[in-house]
């Protein structure tokens, strides 16, 4: 089975007794199970699970301490054939000294032992810091360095014989699952100035496990989330949290049971707090995704070594705990797959608040800079047009300039349907800025007799010319006027060379370049309803109606003559396909270098076509992604708006004549 660089992974929380060793053993077993027969490679409990976190001196009784080796015994027994390891909570007694740790269990055997290193002023109380195990100078064998020469120290030897087993006792081991790396911290230390996980992600920990038992008070909640968001975030990594919750003692304190999944400041699973039932928060991280990412983050760069800290931090072991669980992950996603990645639901407003002032702002500064006195627009009444539109306004608004130093010129030709027309010169109107009507057909025609083409035929040669002649004229009045073309290209178009070279291909500033076109459908609707709520045409249209009559209006070149009922003939949709599933493709092809074969995964899961028509459009993405390199290789400057860039000056560097084949075969 392909596991596409999933791993399985799930946040569990028991119902715990103070002190029941033999109830707890049996209860985290049970949940084990579950997460065995729901194909979980990994499954994390709470912090001192096996006890319970809130024992207080009961933790001085030895009897306690050694019980709670015997439920090790009997996880590490139930363990036995099966494919998914358990990372528990357990005191551990080491050197006359006792160790709040969490145990990795894997088939029968314990692979490692990592001690909490940031024990907070109560906890010291019982609990030693695992920083013990951190001293540069300490070696496995039970030696450190003096003076250059080895010198037998007494205890920190990092060995350790627990449950009838001999295993590492450390904070710095390294767990390899698969095609995954996971690493361990406990509690509090996630909430240190720097985690030890920081650490554990330079040193190649794609996932972390926290085993926490965190004290609910007011607005708690709220707080952890954001530290995961950020932590999960900053380093790049998954990020598994599960923490004690009922059967906790209520003496002093309140345990909610909190448990969430994390992938790179995203959540993707949580359970719901202060249940009186075990829950068990399952989901699939993509490692092969954070992987991608972190080869184009500066925290690939970072020497481990590099620093006074990480020096301190330096020695790793890194322990094989086997492979990951056979999870079928064709029968199941346990994660969400947004299907419009550039344009979620989800903070759309926000999203598009933010965007709009890039846009603004970097056009603002190319017009300042240059001290032109025009921003000269071609205006279709189609969306990209009409953002370009729309963020010029803005822009000269903010300048302090005049609207008519926007020239706005729409250029009718052999396909253009009263619809567009109408809408663009209404929507120039309302808008305030100079107006001009220029047709391209009388122009085009001569240019066909010119090159001796055959206007019926309608060909490339029919469809470029028209784009070429109206950059033409755009160029020509930016010079008359002392000003910058404007363009209105997006990214979608770009990632699929739909676009004439050196026709609508080509700008002195390109503003739409960074935006995907699902996302210039909710910007100019967004505008639409937050912007440019007021105003209208002369007519009495307001600029509202106007542009969610643009958001509406099928997405169409115009370069083929309309139908017998006078509307567009050519949607684009039609011939290169669905914009959402291009879109789609993109942002998982660029982002996270995601393979074809994966991306096909992914859209089926996301979308609701067929098997066949998402085949089809995917081998025309990589086809053209590949054949129109040379386009953006020469793509006029513009501003990079979110993670995904195709410029060739650092948004995605390609070479024009690299060859599609290997992508092309991994299509199935």
């Amino acid at each position: 089975m392909k596991n596409y660089g999933f791993i399985r992974t799930a946040a569990a929380v028991p119902v715990v007794r103070i002190a029941d060793v033999t109830y707890n053993a049996a209860e985290i077993c049970r949940l084990a199970g579950d997460a065995f027969e729901k194909e979980v490679s990994l499954v994390v409990f709470p912090e001192l699970s096996l006890t319970g976190s809130s024992c207080g001196d009961l933790f001085f009784q030895d009897l306690l301490i050694k019980g709670a080796e015997d439920g090790v015994r009997k996880i590490v027994e139930f363990s036995r054939g099966k494919t998914v390891t358990i990372v528990v909570g357990t005191p551990v007694p080491y050197r006359s000294r006792l160790y709040n740790c969490a145990v990795v269990i894997r088939n029968g055997n314990i692979k490692g032992i990592v001690p909490k290193t940031y024990t907070s002023a109560e906890e010291a109380r019982w609990f030693a810091s695992g920083a013990d195990f951190l001293s540069p100078e300490v070696r496995n064998d039970g030696a450190y360095v003096e003076n250059g020469k080895d010198t037998v120290r007494e205890g920190f030897c990092g060995e350790i014989r627990y449950a009838g087993q001999k295993s590492n006792i450390s904070p710095n081991l390294l767990f390899g699952l698969g095609h995954c790396t996971f690493a361990v911290e406990l509690g509090d230390d996630v909430w240190a100035p720097v985690p030890p996980s920081s650490f554990h992600a330079i040193q190649g920990a794609q996932i972390i496990a926290n085993l926490s038992a965190d004290k609910e008070v007011l607005m708690r909640d709220t707080y952890r989330k954001n530290l995961l968001k950020q932590h999960s975030a900053k380093n790049i990594c998954g990020y598994i949290y599960a923490s004690a919750g009922f059967g906790e003692s209520s003496q002093d304190n309140v345990y909610a049971g909190a448990a969430s999944v994390w992938e790179n400041g995203h959540m993707l699973a949580e359970n719901e707090k202060y249940q009186m039932e075990a829950s068990l928060t399952v989901a699939d991280i993509d490692v092969q995704g954070l992987e991608a990412l972190r080869r184009k983050s500066p925290l690939s760069c970072i020497s481990p070594v590099g620093t006074d800290a990480s020096s301190y931090y330096r020695v790793y072991e890194r322990k094989n705990v086997g492979t990951a669980c056979g999870t079928d992950f064709e029968k199941e996603l346990c994660r969400t797959v947004e299907p419009h990645p550039f344009a979620p639901a989800e903070g759309l407003d926000e999203r598009c608040r933010e965007i709009l002032s890039i846009q603004v702002s970097a056009l603002m500064t190319r017009l300042n800079h240059i001290g032109c006195k025009t921003a000269v627009i071609g205006i279709s009444g189609g969306l990209d047009s009409t953002l370009a539109l729309l963020v010029a306004v803005l822009a000269v608004d903010r300048l302090g300039w005049t609207r008519d130093r926007i020239v706005a010129v729409t250029m009718p030709g052999f396909g253009t349907t009263s619809r567009t027309k109408n809408n663009a010169w209404d929507l120039m109107e309302a808008l305030g800025v100079t107006c001009r009507e220029i047709s391209i057909v009388p122009a085009c025609e001569q240019h066909f007799r010119d090159i001796t083409h055959d206007a019926s035929v309608h060909d490339a040669t029919y469809e470029n010319s028209q784009a070429r002649e109206r950059t033409q004229i755009l160029m020509d009045i930016a010079n008359q006027t002392n000003g910058i073309v404007v363009g209105t290209g997006d990214l979608s178009e770009l990632a699929l060379g739909w676009a004439t070279y050196n026709g609508d291909h080509m700008s002195m500033y390109g503003v739409n370049g960074g935006i995907p076109k699902t996302l210039v459908r909710g910007l100019v609707k967004w505008a639409a309803e937050n912007r440019f709520d007021a105003g209208e045409d002369p007519h009495g249209r307001s600029i509202r109606s106007i542009l969610l009559d643009i958001v509406d209006t099928p997405i169409s070149p115009e370069l083929l003559p309309a139908n017998e009922n006078g509307e567009i003939q050519q949607v684009t949709e039609d011939l290169v396909g669905p914009y959402e599933l291009h879109d789609f493709f993109i942002y998982n092809f660029v982002k996270f270098g995601s393979s074809p074969e994966k991306i096909y995964f992914l859209a089926r899961k996301a979308f609701d076509y067929d098997d066949e028509t998402i085949l089809k459009w995917l081998r025309t993405f990589v086809r053209r992604f590949f054949n129109q390199q040379f386009k953006r290789s020469c793509m006029p400057d513009g501003p990079r708006v979110g993670s995904v860039g195709l410029s060739p000056r650092g948004g995605y560097c390609m070479p024009s004549d690299a060859w599609s084949t290997l992508f092309s075969s991994d299509i199935k």
